[in-house]
């Protein structure tokens, strides 16, 4: 994948199902219609994560229904409920197989190879921590597994699970409740990860990257605080590396996507992932503090940001829709899908879906388009299909309060520099330059933005914004001075510069 990629993200179950319902046929992975390929493709994505695509358990689908109050959440999500709508987690995978529901190891190979066709690649997931409880592994290599007593299953019967006849540890993190319809790996058996680097070979015949669902669990240090002794003797050798490196010997170029949280990002891309879940950008839009807590994570290490993936919604989190209003989403969107790393959009956030499905359930309720919203991504996703914005250089700008207000910083901005000389010649898609402001607060702001440009000198410039249908013209020397930016609130300035050609200047006047 190319640096800064956008990835789209699909609930393969109920997107399958929704398109069946459009074309009135049930619909597998190998018989999704041109047209609805097309129009993912058109959303100017660099690759699209097929989210769920293993054989689900059984036995998952009977602990889901026994959950009362996860039941309780099924019915709040798909107002017409009933127990069919319960497919199984995609998180308990019971085999690294394409389910036969979505259209086998056959339909999925089509669905790449329509993909490819369309210059996009393709994310699959791995779920490193847990299996199901009827994953092949419990019966062949029970000792891959994290084991407890039976009087720990009496005592705590909802983190524990019988087998077999053998008594494993169901899956958690060090911080919640465990999960119940799955089994918990040992992340320091030597076997486990021999295993886990022939599941991740044979997962990567198959696409171009994987998901690797809470990655920080299978580190060292997170994983002995979550299950001290009975984990064993601590390798020397951290897993990600062990595992990433063989997969990277056959696969060079196969990409690695961490879930992570807790500040673990970097030690992950230490460990050899090239992108890792930016929940701190996440979050503090949420909180919408302003814009210092978001300036100071821009203010970091550029190799770091290049190596996180932002986004405003996942299948984890509530739905964009739900959590902010319309103008608050989109000065969001803006910021970060115009900042420095992987962008991840998930399907229905373009079309302002606000019911956030359970992970267990095959198909979504139905919602109307938010026309408004759509017509906004419409715009913004036009935009940001200028490469740039992928392979330019991206620079946070200086901002400092106008004279008239110099307390005044509520403005964040950056630029996008494409190709210059002989590479522009040769890819012409990535010669532009951007210029981005954004006001994240709901008071009025202003600032003084200046952008170290160096060849702004006496020259004019037009300014033009496709998502807001504004154009400026404004003086070089101004632009590298500090220009004068006041937005109202929640709003943005997408700013491509174009210089203006000197004669067509002495034409107008």
């Amino acid at each position: 994948m190319i640096a800064n990629p956008f990835v789209y993200e699909i609930n393969t179950w109920p997107w399958l199902h929704d398109v069946g319902e459009r074309y009135g046929r049930d619909v597998g992975l190998g018989a999704v219609p041109a047209e609805e390929w097309d129009a993912v493709a058109a959303t100017g994505c660099d690759a699209v994560w097929l989210m769920g695509v293993w054989r689900r358990s059984p036995a998952g689908i009977a602990i889901a229904l026994s959950d009362n109050g996860l039941v309780d959440t099924f019915g709040e999500a798909l107002p017409d409920y009933t127990p069919e709508d319960v497919v199984g987690s995609p998180y308990a995978v019971r085999e690294y197989v394409v389910d036969d529901h979505l259209g086998g190891p056959d339909g999925l190979a089509r669905a790449r190879a329509e993909l490819a066709r369309r210059g996009l690649s393709l994310i699959l997931d791995f779920v490193p921590n847990h299996v199901a409880a009827d994953h092949p592994w419990v019966a062949a290599h029970p000792e891959v597994f994290i084991h407890g007593t039976t009087d720990e299953l009496q005592q705590d019967p909802l983190s524990y699970l019988e087998v077999d006849g053998q008594v494993l540890a169901n899956g958690k993190d060090p911080y919640f409740a465990a999960w119940t319809d799955v089994v918990q790996l040992n992340a320091f058996s030597p076997l486990l990860r021999t295993a886990a680097i022939d599941t991740l070979l044979q997962i990567a015949s198959q696409c171009d990257g994987v998901r690797c669902d809470m990655a920080m669990l299978m580190m060292s240090d997170v994983f002995a605080r979550t299950w001290g002794d009975r984990a064993g003797p601590r390798p020397r050798n951290e897993y990600w590396p062990v595992v990433i490196r063989a997969v990277r010997r056959e696969h060079p170029e196969f990409v690695f996507i961490a879930e992570a949280y807790w500040d673990l990002e970097a030690a992950l891309q230490d460990q050899g992932f090239d992108h890792c879940y930016d929940k701190g950008l996440y979050d503090r839009l949420v909180a919408q503090e302003g814009a210092d807590p978001v300036r100071g994570l821009l203010a970091d290490d550029r190799r770091y940001q290049s190596g996180l993936i932002r986004f405003l919604e996942n299948h984890d989190e509530p739905r964009a829709a739900a959590v902010f209003d319309d103008d608050q989403q989109r000065v969001a969107a803006v910021t970060a899908f115009t900042t420095l790393g992987a962008r991840l959009i998930h399907d229905g956030q373009l079309q302002g879906r606000t019911t956030r499905l359970p992970v267990q359930l095959g198909r979504y309720p139905h919602q109307p388009d938010d026309r408004e919203l759509g017509d906004f991504y419409r715009r913004l996703l036009t935009v940001l299909q200028d490469n740039t914005f992928r392979t330019g250089r991206w620079e946070l700008c200086e901002t400092r309060g106008w004279p008239d207000n110099p307390t005044s910083q509520d403005l964040i901005a950056w630029t996008w520099t494409g190709l210059t000389g002989d590479q522009a010649k040769r890819d012409s898609t990535s010669s532009s330059r951007w210029l981005v402001v954004v006001n994240l607060s709901a008071e009025t702001a202003s600032a003084a933005v200046s952008i170290d440009w160096d060849d702004l000198r006496g020259k004019e410039f037009e300014l033009v914004d496709d998502t807001r249908d504004l154009r400026f013209t404004r003086k070089g020397d101004d632009l590298r001075g500090g220009m004068f930016v006041e937005l109202g609130p929640w709003l943005w300035h997408l700013l491509r510069i174009d210089p203006i050609d000197p004669a067509s200047s002495e034409e107008r006047a």
